[in-house]
Order: C-alpha cells, then sequence, then structure tokens
C-alpha cells in the first residue's frame, strides 16, 4: 500500500516555535491590545483604590489598637526593625530625604513604566501582569476596610517613633499630614497601613523585572527594588514590618487568583463580542478585504498585488494554485 504523508502546515519564515511552557490566547481573549481602552481602565482600578482608601477610614480608636497589636506581635517574634531604621532616617537626613522621596512618588513613576513597557513588549505577558495587579490592588482595598491600621508615625510620641515625613516636609512637596500634596492632607485615609500595597506593587514591578527582563542590571533592580521599598517604608514611620509581609501575601493571593479572573474575563469578553460584533471586530482589528483591477488585499496586508495568482504563465516551480488569492480560487471552480 503506497504510504501518503498527512498534510503538514509549515510555518512561515522567520517565526519562532511556541514554547509548551508558554500561555495561548483562547479565541474568546480579546485580540490586539488598544492603549484608549487599556488607559481608562488602569485609570479605573486607581481611582477605586483612592476612594478605598479616602472612604475606608474606620475608627480611628480601633485603627490605633490594630496598630499597637501588630507591634506587640513583632516585639514578641522579635521582628520590631521599625525603630532602628526609623532612628537612623530621623537623624541622617542624607537618608530621610531620599527615602521619603522614594516613598511620596516612586509607586506612582515606576509601577505604570512596568505596565507600559510589558504593554509595548508582548500581549499575553501584559493581560497577565495587568490582571495579576488589578486583582492584588483590590484585594487590598478589603484589607483597609476590614483592618484600619494607625501606622507608626502616627502613634504617641511615647512609642518611640518619628514622622519622617513631616520632619523633612520642607525638602519635598508633601505636608506635614501624609505624603499626599500640601493641603490635600485631610483627603488621605492614613490608616490604610495594612496590608502594604507599596510593597506589593514594589514586588509587582521586582517580579517582572527579573522574570522578563534581559540584562543583569534588570535583575539587580527586580531584586533591590522591593527590598529598598521594604526599607523605606519602616523607616519612614509609614508601615510595620508585618503591613509589608500582608503586602507581599496579598500578591500571592492575588497571583493564584489571575487565571480566574482572567477566564471570566474571556467569559464576559465572548457574551460582549457576541452582542456587539461591529465593536468587537474593530477591537480585534478585523476589517474586509479591499478588492480592485486584479488585487486583492486581505485585512492587515500592505503590499500591492500580494495575493495574485502565481499559477499563470511564468510562475514560479512549485506554486500551486493554493498559493492565489480568493479570486483565483473562485475562477478555478
Amino acid at each position: 500500500m503506497p504510504r501518503t504523508d498527512a498534510p503538514r502546515t509549515e510555518a512561515a519564515p522567520g517565526a519562532r516555535p511556541r514554547r509548551k511552557t508558554e500561555p495561548r490566547e483562547s479565541s474568546a481573549t480579546p485580540g490586539r491590545l488598544r492603549w484608549w481602552t487599556e488607559l481608562p481602565l488602569i485609570v479605573l482600578v486607581y481611582a477605586c483604590y483612592s476612594a478605598g482608601r479616602l472612604l475606608a477610614r474606620g475608627d480611628t480608636s480601633g485603627a490605633v489598637d490594630h496598630g499597637l497589636a501588630i507591634l506587640r506581635v513583632e516585639k514578641l517574634l522579635r521582628l520590631n526593625a521599625e525603630h532602628p531604621l526609623n532612628r537612623l532616617f530621623t537623624r541622617e537626613a542624607w537618608l530621610g530625604v531620599p527615602a521619603d522621596f522614594w516613598y511620596a512618588s516612586l509607586h506612582y513613576l515606576v509601577t505604570p513604566a512596568i505596565l507600559v513597557w510589558l504593554f509595548r513588549s508582548r500581549a499575553v505577558r501584559y493581560r497577565a501582569a495587568r490582571t495579576w495587579l488589578m486583582t492584588s490592588t483590590f484585594i487590598g482595598l478589603i484589607g483597609f476596610t476590614l483592618l484600619p491600621t494607625c501606622p507608626p508615625r502616627l502613634l504617641s510620641p511615647g512609642h518611640g517613633f518619628v514622622d519622617t515625613m513631616a520632619q523633612y516636609s520642607s525638602y519635598g512637596w508633601w505636608g506635614g499630614e501624609a505624603s499626599a500634596p500640601r493641603g490635600l492632607g485631610g483627603m488621605t485615609n492614613q490608616y490604610a497601613a495594612m496590608p502594604s500595597l507599596h510593597v506589593g506593587w514594589a514586588l509587582w514591578c521586582g517580579v517582572m523585572l527579573w522574570r522578563h527582563g534581559r540584562t543583569p542590571a534588570a535583575k539587580v533592580a527586580g531584586v533591590g527594588y522591593p527590598l529598598l521599598t521594604t526599607i523605606v517604608v519602616m523607616g519612614t514611620a509609614n508601615h510595620y514590618f508585618l503591613d509589608a509581609v500582608a503586602g507581599a501575601a496579598v500578591m500571592g493571593v492575588g497571583l493564584l487568583l489571575t487565571p480566574f479572573v482572567t477566564r471570566a474575563a474571556n467569559r464576559v469578553w465572548s457574551l460582549f463580542e457576541g452582542r456587539v460584533p461591529w465593536v468587537a471586530g474593530v477591537a480585534r482589528g478585523e476589517g474586509s478585504a479591499i478588492v480592485s483591477a486584479g488585487c486583492q488585499t486581505s485585512p492587515g496586508e500592505r503590499i500591492p498585488r500580494q495575493r495574485e495568482s502565481r499559477s499563470g504563465p511564468g510562475a514560479e516551480p512549485g506554486a500551486s494554485s493554493a498559493d492565489a488569492g480568493d479570486g483565483a480560487a473562485a475562477a478555478a471552480r
């Protein structure tokens, strides 16, 4: 019996074979990324984060009790690193001032920069990272609501902490009340200390740099940024060590929930796609073929006469009707 080979699909020249460990986008996954859909989503999540910090003020006396309870647990476990760091930052302005700038600004700059970097590199990588960050942020908001916690800097002076942001407020744009700009301290919930999303977001940035950075400097930054952020939040008396641990734990839970959130979002997208096909087609970059003067150009093609039939006289050896465009295939019938 003659042997018949199964039809094979040749990979496009220069195409990189997909690794088995790489995620595969399902048909229900939104196609091409669009910045005008991603930006409002990021803004919405940050608005929810800010609103949650503002609204979940809780009871002041309860927040102080929670802060003192955390401090007692740390002393019992001999984890109380806040006092020596805070004394160092208070005594040495060359450490305290940069630390205050670090705390007040870097999470607003580094986190969006990593998101933009991932957005420009690869869609699958960006979507997973963005979903992880957003899921963890919403979990942190639950923590702010259920467990309002007084940071070390707002405890009574008898507990030995100094608010470095108040001490060095003349060096920066923040006021003595909080890390917010001057005059806006009253609009910030200063008892949203547990968990520390400063540490959580820094850990997310570090993981992204470590996994996707291609240079040794990126790897070093991936390790150093979350570690230094943890030192800064304790040295400035904005967080306890256990707040930082809780921030890392929140990111871990968010990472575990990310696949479930992604699948739920894909189901919602598929429902939306079925009801509004035109909008879904635009989001995927689809369009109709352009046909004129013997030239058929499919969506995404830009070279004139790219799909013209090559099965006639002068065709290249080995060319077949499969190389022709849809119009040639129809004529063959």
